[in-house]
């Protein structure tokens, strides 16, 4: 990773989604403190560039609501991986878009920065099982510019989510 790619603010100063992650991070003993880069991170290729990793380690988040009870439905995929969303409703039921104002409202957190942990409301969770390609990947901390750093294995102790296949290969 480039120096250029971090900056020197305190996390003080860093907007309440970030700090929430952060925090949680902290208290529940995760050695990788979010980091915030000097760039936007909201697509997976962003943050791998930021990052210089390959798309693939990027945690993404895709939200999706799920028809029978407005649920939460947040998938963690590999970022060089398209969700497939008829494997995610064969495991949750029927699932439709969610637009920005249900994933903020339900997360707490806007797209681009969804957080793998640290949500509002605990949504409906599934960790797709390409992850674990990688010995380390890098998921959101709550903002567009906040990341941190964990191993797959690490991504279902913290969540208790299972492991799924849910993308297209």
């Amino acid at each position: 990773m480039t120096e250029q790619a971090l900056t020197g603010a305190t996390d003080a100063e860093r907007p309440e989604g970030f700090r929430r992650v952060a925090g949680l991070l902290a208290a529940l003993g995760h050695p990788h403190a979010p980091l915030w880069l000097a760039v936007s991170a909201r697509t997976c290729a962003e943050a791998a560039d930021a990052l210089q990793v390959q798309v693939g380690q990027i945690a993404k988040s895709v939200v999706f609501r799920r028809r029978s009870d407005e649920a939460a439905v947040l998938v963690v995929a590999s970022g060089d991986r398209r969700v497939d969303e008829k494997k995610v409703a064969a495991q949750v039921g029927p699932i439709g878009r969610a637009d920005a104002e249900f994933v903020k409202a339900r997360t707490g957190y806007s797209i681009g920065g969804v957080s793998p942990v640290g949500h509002t409301t605990p949504p409906v969770l599934l960790i797709d099982r390409d992850l674990f390609r990688f010995d380390e990947v890098w998921a959101a901390a709550g903002h567009p510019n906040g990341v941190f750093k964990l191993a797959p294995q690490a991504l279902v102790a913290l969540t208790g989510a299972p492991v799924a296949d849910v993308v297209v290969v």
